[in-house]
């Protein structure tokens, strides 16, 4: 049986385009996982929305080395942890590789931008380094892993930053060359035709990553038909549960009950269950403690 690093290898050397969701909490992950998601996207932005900061830089390392590893302990399938810009120079990402494949991550994402970031579905306000710096963040990336078959993605931001299409395939190009695994187009409009143009453009080996937050109509398949490998659907966990949370809530103020919302909501013996691990539980003697029975060691 393949380990999650081996899978996320075969997953972009299988036919067809694979799906990735984003999470930031090891229930999001789970609930990916139980509905069919090939792998899961340990995301900045989720992560540091789920803290209320700005998805800027703001939180360390360490605090997005937790949620992955959290995330990664609590599903099977393969975890990409977005790195930002790997948290600093060369030397940076080296340790970044390091800790995350420790952690039982099974590739990284690392983007273009200067440090410290600007999220990219922000208008106007990316920055990029220089091609040379950014290759020699892949290199380092590459020579720190331990596992061969773990992944380094190469985000490529020149479409956000105003750099156009040429510059988007030639940073592409030589990042590939430069030993990434994949290299992921970016793009925050809702116009489609930047990223069609790029995916009919590339000739390379190297495969391409998509994540369509803000051209949301595209369709898989004609992402597939275009020559895309994976899509992220990157941010739509904690967008839909905080449209959940907002709309439960408000419904038990204003009905005075929560009989009106119950419906609606996972039953508590399908979190002991699906989310918690456990059996069914029972009561022993007259006392109020349960017992349950872990399914997995």
């Amino acid at each position: 049986m393949l380990n999650a690093t081996s899978e996320l290898r075969q997953l972009f050397t299988r036919s067809g385009i694979r799906t990735c969701a984003g999470a930031h909490n090891p229930a999001g992950a789970r609930v990916a996982q139980m509905v069919g998601f090939d792998a899961i996207w340990s995301s900045s932005f989720e992560i540091s929305a789920s803290y209320c900061v700005p998805d800027a830089s703001i939180l360390s390392m360490s605090e997005y080395l937790h949620i992955a590893q959290s995330i990664a302990s609590s599903v099977s399938i393969p975890v990409i942890a977005d790195c930002d810009t790997g948290y600093g120079n060369a030397a940076n990402v080296a340790y970044t590789v390091k800790r995350f494949e420790s952690a039982g991550v099974a590739g990284i994402s690392i983007e273009d931008q200067v440090f410290p970031k600007a999220n990219s579905l922000m208008h106007g306000v990316q920055q990029l380094i220089s091609v040379g710096e950014f290759t020699d963040k892949i290199c380092a990336a590459k020579d720190a892993q331990v596992d061969p078959d773990f992944v380094v993605i190469a985000r490529v931001e020149a479409l956000i930053a105003g750099a156009g299409q040429e510059e988007a395939q030639w940073r592409a190009t030589e990042y590939a060359a430069a030993g990434a695994d994949a290299v992921l187009i970016h793009w925050n409009q809702s116009s489609f035709e930047p990223i069609r143009a790029f995916l009919e453009e590339w000739s390379h080996s190297v495969p391409v990553v998509v994540v369509p937050t803000t051209y949301y109509s595209v369709s898989r398949n004609e992402l597939a038909k275009l020559g895309a490998k994976m899509v992220i659907y990157a941010n739509h966990g904690i967008r839909s549960a905080l449209s959940a949370i907002e709309d439960t809530l408000r419904s038990i103020l204003q009905e005075g009950s929560a009989d009106v919302v119950e419906h609606a909501l996972w039953s508590v013996n399908r979190i002991f269950e699906q989310l918690q691990d456990v059996r069914e539980s029972k009561r022993v003697n007259t006392g109020e403690a349960l017992v349950v029975t872990p399914r997995r060691a």
